[in-house]
């Protein structure tokens, strides 16, 4: 069944209007006919059982016909910290991320990367495209909100956020004194998890000194070092796996 988020406003006691480019969708590449059924999100978790009951130009009625109960939404909330790697590399992040149960992604500005911001208006043409990517993979994976993909952050910026805003987060890196991350995950018992990831260079020794100055963990992935794109993903895929969410 095709799945849809709309704005909390534009629910209403009986029906749901849909509007945007999801109109189109509907229409001209699903081509879905009145009668059908489909599922309307809120963006806040809700999930609604609809009947398509007027296709317009710009706009598609749909009358509810129940509430479900949300059950693909993870208990355990987790925050991916991606440092800025090259175009595709992010967006396939974003979208991966979101099919495995993130919560929110954080860009992040660190010493290595490649990638550099330009102007406010570039950044936020970059951030428009990276959340478009995020609902369609919220759609996709049938989950029961859309992540939030923030305005970059630089990486004291994101250590101050994830000290204020999360119970516990950690840090990838190889050396001696990092938990191997099924040791970390065990004796977890957050609700909220920050993953720190870096770009392709990987962190500065001086960067992951910082992040454990604001309680952050580091762990190691296993033997193999792995890919700025791949580490955060398989890090998301232990913490699911371990806290019972897969």
């Amino acid at each position: 069944m095709a799945k849809f988020f709309v704005n909390a406003e534009d629910v209403f006691e009986n029906e749901i209007h849909i509007k945007g480019t999801d109109v189109n969708h509907i229409k001209n590449v699903l081509r879905l006919p009145v009668g059908k059924e489909i599922l309307i999100n809120n963006r806040q978790g809700k999930d609604y059982k609809c009947i398509i009951k007027l296709i317009d130009t710009d706009l598609v009625t749909a009358d509810i016909i129940g509430e479900l109960e949300e059950t693909t939404e993870p208990a355990v909330q987790t925050v991916l910290f991606q440092s800025l790697i090259k175009g595709e590399k992010m967006e396939f992040v974003i979208q991966k991320a979101i099919e495995i149960g993130v919560t929110v992604i954080i860009p992040i500005i660190t010493e290595r990367c490649i990638v550099k911001l330009e102007s406010d208006k570039k950044t936020k043409s970059k951030c428009e495209r990276w959340q478009k990517i995020a609902e369609s993979a919220a759609k996709q994976s049938k989950r029961g909100i859309v992540p939030e993909v923030l305005w970059p952050m630089t990486f004291k910026e994101a250590l101050t956020y994830a000290k204020q805003q999360l119970e516990v987060s950690c840090i990838p890196f190889e050396n001696e004194h990092a938990y191997h991350i099924k040791t970390y995950l065990k004796n977890c018992k957050a609700k909220s998890i920050g993953i720190f990831i870096g770009p392709e260079g990987g962190f500065t020794d001086e960067e992951v000194l910082l992040a454990s100055t604001f309680q952050i963990s580091p762990i190691t992935l296993g033997k193999r070092i792995l890919r700025s794109e791949t580490a955060g993903l398989v890090t998301l895929a232990n913490i699911m796996y371990e806290m019972g969410e897969i």
